[in-house]
This record gives C-alpha cells, sequence and structure tokens, in this order.
C-alpha cells in the first residue's frame, strides 16, 4: 500500500504548477467542448494550452453469475473499426455517478444489477482532456431489453475475465477503459484490493 503522505504523490508543487492567465472556448459541439488557454509555467514564462472539455463518464464491468463479464462489439468513427469495450457513457448534468452507470448498463445492455462495487476512477487522456471514467463493478444482473439510442449500434457478448485477459495481452483490445476495468476487477475479485 502506498504512503498518502509521500510527497512524490502531492497534486501541487510550486516547482510544476501552471497557473491560467486567461481562457478561451474555441469550439463548443454537442458533446464536447474545446478551450485554449494561456498558462503562466512555473518559470514565470507563459505559452498555451489546449484541451478538451469533457462531461465525465461511467464505465460498468458487468458479471454474470457464472462469472462471465458482459462486453460490447461497437463501431468507433474515430478509428474506423470495431471495438470491443465495457459498457461506459457520459454523465448527464446533475447525475450521481451510480446512476449513470445503472441508466447506462440498463440502455446498452438490458441488464439491471443488484450489487454496485465503485472499483476507482481514471483520467484516461491527461495531456489533452480533463475527462474523468468512474469504474464500477456491476453483479445480481436481471436480463431486460436495452434501451439504444436512435444512432446507436452495438453487440452484446459474455466472456470470461480469463479470455478478455488473454486479448488484452495478445493486442485484440486495446480500449483503455476497458482495460484498467479488467486488470481493476482481477484484483478485486482475487481479494487484493478492496473496493474504493
Amino acid at each position: 500500500m502506498t504512503n498518502p503522505s509521500d510527497p512524490r504523490l502531492e497534486k501541487s508543487d510550486p516547482k510544476l504548477d501552471e497557473a491560467t492567465v486567461s481562457s478561451e472556448i474555441v469550439f463548443s459541439g454537442h458533446f464536447l467542448k474545446v478551450r485554449r488557454d494561456v498558462a503562466r509555467m512555473p518559470d514565470g514564462k507563459t505559452t498555451t494550452r489546449e484541451h478538451i472539455l469533457h462531461p465525465g463518464a461511467v464505465m460498468i464491468v458487468p458479471m454474470l453469475d457464472d462469472g462471465r463479464l458482459v462486453l460490447e462489439r461497437q463501431f468507433r468513427y474515430p478509428l474506423g473499426r470495431v471495438f470491443l469495450e465495457f459498457p461506459a457513457g457520459k454523465i448527464d448534468p446533475g447525475e450521481a455517478m451510480q446512476v449513470c452507470g445503472e441508466r447506462e448498463l440498463l440502455e446498452e445492455t438490458g441488464y439491471r444489477a443488484r450489487e454496485w462495487v465503485r472499483l476507482g476512477a481514471i483520467n484516461n487522456a491527461i495531456g489533452y482532456s480533463d475527462e474523468v471514467i468512474e469504474i464500477w463493478l456491476a453483479r445480481g444482473l436481471e436480463a431486460g431489453s436495452n434501451q439504444l439510442d436512435e444512432h446507436e449500434f452495438l453487440e452484446v457478448i459474455a466472456v470470461s475475465l480469463d479470455e478478455l485477459l488473454g486479448w488484452i495481452r495478445s493486442g485484440e483490445v486495446t480500449d483503455v477503459k476497458t482495460i484498467v476495468g479488467a486488470y481493476w476487477a482481477e484484483q478485486f475479485l482475487a481479494g487484493k484490493w478492496p473496493a474504493d
């Protein structure tokens, strides 16, 4: 276990911190915004920082009673191919993280869960986005009908954790949130990590 008072884990350090001098939104879309800031560096000079503003998201690691994990096959436009990933979705304004997870799990897979365990949170693109993704394990699944959005197409599958980890090791599964979720779930289920 790490020492929370370890200075290497401090979130602020005058030798490294940058301060916002000015800020402007240079693009505002339906889902994302792009901001361009002028930032003052630790040496007093300024530089430009551009980044994406993201509302935040929840990813769910859904586990069936037989231990298999529920995943989705979905085409992802920026990379032009089908990816295998855990169900996930962005947070609606004012929505609690677990409520978002419950909603997204039902909408995308049709499942409801009796047990929810927060595994942790990740910042998946720290160089260019403020996105935070909370990762939740959902167990005690009850099947139902999914409620996909109008322009959402996906296939729901179930695989063993070992099969998923093999696909991660071979490079077949490359979605970062899914990789992190699989390893966190593995550690939690083995009793090596407590729930967050």
